[in-house]
């Protein structure tokens, strides 16, 4: 794979259709580029600046991006597997056709205040302390998925599925969840604000 060796090269670089497998991007200089139809193995992006990055129809699996910096990134039809997401700042990426799903994630610490993301996947991820506040998260999918002092706040949850999810506390006062779908396993993470008792 030829990699362009300045930032002016790397600036204008369009790189498509490219296998990226055990690399260390903090041993390593990144300079912006787009990305497209890219996949990322085993690579190590933690506590990089990706702002000024693209990556469009890219799957990421395996990969460290525990506090890496998303300001102005575009994440355009992009998967993440099995990959380390702790502590960032989604809210903080390009909003322009922002779309992503989540497979076997760890995105605890995590933000993604006010984001429209409506009918996002999240498969069997840990979001704890996960910050949902006014996010649009309409016919959103949280299949599987560790919710442990997660923050719904103003955020819209209307016909979304967490049926099979856990730890959750979600205040049907200040959240919108019409058509929300909930399993009877689960829904006393609907009532904690009520202080009752709920016995099998």
């Amino acid at each position: 794979m030829n990699i362009p060796q300045t930032k002016k090269e790397m600036q204008a670089s369009l790189i498509e259709n490219q296998d990226f497998k055990n690399k260390d991007f903090t041993a390593e200089e990144l300079y912006p580029a787009e990305f497209e139809s890219c996949i990322f193995t085993n690579c190590n992006f933690s506590q990089q600046n990706l702002g000024p990055f693209s990556f469009i129809d890219c799957k990421f699996e395996n990969c460290d991006f525990s506090l890496s910096q998303f300001a102005g990134t575009t994440l355009r039809d992009v998967l993440f597997s099995n990959c380390k997401l702790m502590g960032l700042r989604f809210d903080a990426c390009n909003p322009f056709l922002l779309s992503f799903e989540f497979q076997d994630c760890i995105l605890d610490f995590s933000s993604f205040y006010k984001l429209n993301i409506k009918g996002t996947h999240f498969s069997k991820c840990r979001m704890r302390e996960t910050d949902f506040t006014e996010t649009n998260l309409s016919n959103a999918v949280f299949d599987s998925c560790d919710l442990s002092g997660t923050t719904f706040s103003n955020s819209i949850l209307q016909k979304a599925d967490l049926r099979t999810s856990q730890n959750f506390s979600i205040d049907p006062e200040v959240n919108s969840i019409t058509a929300a779908r909930f399993s009877r396993a689960n829904i006393a993470g609907l009532l904690g604000r009520y202080k009752i008792i709920i016995e099998n």
